[in-house]
């Protein structure tokens, strides 16, 4: 059932000015809150709970029973079915190995106990490699498996109460959320919740258990990387909920392991029939860019395969939008610059936090976003499928079939083959990063970083910040939860004190005034695009529509004159957006990018970043009419009329035809826009030029991806690549996958390694290939050209 009272988009108005880091109205600071301390009415004259308010706050707060769920894991008949299932390829593998085809084709026409004979003269065992497997399985449930317990749950929160306030001023949440959950738990309590917090630091696994448990909300399971099974650390988070993944489930390339696979399926369907809520990171592991990353969909898969073969009547997925306005686990430049990443360990455990505990991180904001049951899900997508008469694409719930084939998607591939569901399940999982990433908080540091790399990147003074910070704050206003509160200047010293001087300076020029700008490093640029990249998304399809806008303009003398039809915009537009396909998800599933594309330029048009053709009276009130009607559609339509109204055909044939003009008396706002995902641009088109070395020649992704990094940092030192945030391995990735998609380039695993090369028809033809170049070309701002030369940078 879904929660009606409270929509976490849009709920902030501006907050009362206390300080210059205020928390907005209804929010309330963790720190500082300790409800079941303090004298209670009615009570006893004298409450200890007065003198040691954090204690009385672990101690009284509500006590869940969580089960264990490893034995009933272990007796399930499916787990024994995949034991002999392992142990059977086991002995098929050995057979080859000993005997090649011959044995194994004796085996396939049924002569069995010449089979054995056989096994026997080369000593292979077949109950020997069952009891193997089956101590196997023994182990992995031991290694998975959660302790979670009341006990630790309250020593952790005790101390999460002292040492927080040591390095964090602030974990904000909002009340209405925390009430919104209860609801939720109160009116389907035999429903789970699943948390899918977007994941930045190793902080996120405790911090949402520890709100929960103080607001008196059942403790989750939380799915964590094996990894952070470092001594003492790892117990500690075992006790507190987590259930520990291998970070490489298979680990030989293309061979499932359907041991492992069938036992994680087991464990979580169990827990949720157990009545456990679940938490886990729908990105797989923390972002390294400060922008959401694509889902991974194998957790999810098996929630929602335990609604479709109702082992589970429902659940109720919660996404939660994290921030910080500094990151407590430092930064990520060493991995974007291609660097291999420092595994995790206990000395440096220890010394991440003692550096924590003499810091100042600000504060951090914790948003839980609407519920959206998972029944509901399934019940408006096949609504969308029967209105497309698409009914090979409507999905029902039905008991679960024992398989013995492998599947090629399913997390588990042993018991239940799930490819129908797919497409389900990316469109749930997509749907869940657009709304977390809609609802994250703003927080100042994301307002300042932003500012220096978008409109400011040679600096600023402090004024002309403050103004900017104005415009941004009232250009969000409704749209994001902004974080902080009042007067501009002092909300960027603030921001700058946390940032710090390795990132921003602040110096007074010949004159005595302050200016703020971002220190002039590869290392510092891409740090502060990471704050800077959590208001990417917003701002994305306006980039592109104004990037597009002006890749399409006639060169003419006159550029006021200079125009571009509205159709052949949305046209190329579209064209563009699916180049960003793997760097960012730029609408939900239920909505059609076309319509979004619509309504922001509409706002392009009313904030004169374009202009339109003046028509005649009639036809141009129509077209402002139009304009107006989407935009009320769009603000004041509920979330079921919104996706309605969302496919439905925007514009006409008349209004297709519309000139929009260049406007340029915005030329410096439209380059502030265009600004945005230029960065990201520069990756793509460097990328693309790259493909060049793969001609005849094979080459491991890994060394491509070095070679583009050192590529991007030459040109950025020689200046003729103005983004040194550009430097990302993340995005040379995501722009791998997009060629690989498009079919350019063919990626193969030999051994576990990565080789790429060039498909046949690229690979024969150079003029293919400058296609794709020109292609990927179009989304770069040409701004020492066009329309754009003659603003100053």
């Amino acid at each position: 059932m879904v929660v009606k009272e409270f929509h976490a988009r849009g709920w902030f108005e501006e907050p009362k000015v206390q300080n210059s880091v205020a928390h907005g109205i209804g929010t309330q600071n963790m720190l500082e809150l300790t409800p079941q301390s303090g004298q209670k009415p009615f009570k006893r004259l004298f409450d200890w709970g007065v003198v040691f308010p954090y204690l009385a706050q672990v101690v009284r707060s509500e006590k869940f029973e969580y089960r264990q769920v490893t034995e009933i894991v272990h007796n399930d008949v499916v787990l024994k079915h995949a034991i002999k299932q392992a142990a059977e390829l086991t002995l098929r593998e050995q057979r080859y190995a000993k005997n090649g085809h011959r044995l194994l084709t004796r085996s396939a026409s049924g002569d069995q106990a010449a089979a054995e004979e056989e096994d026997e003269k080369q000593g292979i065992s077949y109950q020997a490699i069952l009891h193997k497997q089956e101590q196997r399985a023994i182990s992995i449930l031991k290694d998975m498996g959660s302790t979670l317990n009341n006990g630790l749950l309250a020593f952790t929160s005790w101390i999460l109460y002292k040492l927080l306030p040591c390095f964090l001023s602030g974990v904000v949440t909002n009340t209405k959320q925390i009430e919104m959950l209860k609801t939720a738990t109160e009116k389907s309590p035999g429903t789970p919740l699943i948390f899918v917090p977007l994941h930045r630091s190793h902080l996120d696994y405790i911090m949402v258990t520890w709100i929960l448990t103080n607001n008196d909300i059942r403790s989750p399971l939380v799915a964590a990387g094996n990894n952070l099974q470092i001594p003492v650390f790892g117990g500690l988070l075992r006790g507190l909920g987590a259930f520990f993944i291998k970070r490489k489930i298979d680990p030989v390339e293309g061979k499932k392991d359907v041991l492992y696979r069938a036992a994680l399926h087991l464990y979580l369907t169990h827990a949720l029939k157990q009545g456990h809520n679940v938490e886990f990171f729908i990105e797989g592991g923390r972002t390294r860019t400060g922008k959401p990353c694509m889902p991974k969909g194998g957790i999810l898969s098996v929630i929602v395969n335990a609604f479709m073969d109702g082992s589970i009547p429902d659940a109720l997925l919660v996404p939660v939008s994290v921030n910080y306005e500094r990151l407590v686990d430092g930064n990520f430049v060493r991995e974007q610059k291609g660097e291999k990443k420092i595994p995790e360990s206990f000395s440096k455990a220890i010394s991440g936090i003692w550096k924590a505990l003499r810091s100042n991180y600000g504060l951090m904001r914790i948003d839980f976003n609407e519920p959206y049951s998972i029944r509901e899900l399934v019940n408006s997508y096949n609504k969308i499928a029967r209105e497309d008469g698409n009914m090979a694409k409507v999905y029902k719930p039905a008991a679960r079939t024992l398989q013995h084939n492998q599947s090629t998607s399913s997390l588990y591939g042993t018991d239940v083959v799930c490819e129908e569901h797919r497409n389900l399940i990316e469109s749930i999982s997509r749907q869940v990063v657009f709304d977390c990433a809609a609802a994250t908080s703003v927080m100042s540091t994301n307002a300042l970083a932003f500012l220096l790399l978008t409109r400011y990147r040679n600096g600023a003074e402090e004024q002309i910040l403050a103004a900017a910070l104005d415009d941004l704050r009232n250009s969000l206003y409704g749209c994001k939860d902004i974080g902080f509160s009042g007067e501009s200047s002092q909300i960027l010293a603030y921001a700058c004190d946390l940032l710090g001087s390795g990132l921003v300076t602040r110096t007074r020029d010949e004159n005595g005034r302050l200016v703020i700008r971002a220190v002039s490093s590869v290392e510092s640029f891409i740090e502060l695009a990471y704050y800077s990249n959590m208001l990417t998304p917003h701002f994305a399809l306006s980039s592109i529509l104004l990037t597009t806008f002006h890749a399409l303009l006639s060169e003419v003398e006159n550029k006021n004159e200079a125009k571009v039809s509205r159709k052949k915009l949305m046209d190329n537009a579209l064209e563009n957006c699916q180049i960003y396909r793997y760097e960012f998800i730029l609408n939900k599933p239920t909505q059609v990018l076309e319509s979004l594309l619509y309504k922001h330029l509409d706002d392009l048009l009313i904030s004169g970043c374009i202009r339109a053709e003046q028509l005649d009276v009639e036809v141009e009130n129509a077209e402002e009419s139009k304009r107006l009607a989407r935009s009320l559609a769009a603000d004041c339509l509920d979330d079921d009329a919104e996706d309605d109204y969302l496919h439905v055909a925007n514009g006409d044939s008349d209004g297709d035809a519309t000139q929009l003009l260049f406007a340029s008396e915005t030329l410096q706002q439209q380059r502030y826009i265009c600004e945005v995902l230029a960065p990201f641009a520069w990756t793509y088109v460097t990328v693309a030029h790259s493909l060049q070395i793969l001609h005849r020649n094979s080459m491991l992704e890994s060394e491509f991806i070095s070679f583009v990094i050192n590529d991007l940092t030459g040109k950025v030192r020689r200046g003729s690549c103005l983004y040194a945030e550009s430097i990302s391995t993340d995005s040379v990735r995501n722009c791998l996958k997009l060629l690989e998609k498009w079919s350019v380039i063919e990626v193969c695993n030999q051994q576990g390694l990565r080789l790429i090369s060039l498909n046949t028809l690229y690979e024969m033809s150079r003029e293919s290939l400058n296609t794709i170049v020109k292609k990927i070309d179009a989304i770069v701002p040409k701004f020492n050209a066009g329309h754009f030369a003659e603003a100053t940078p």
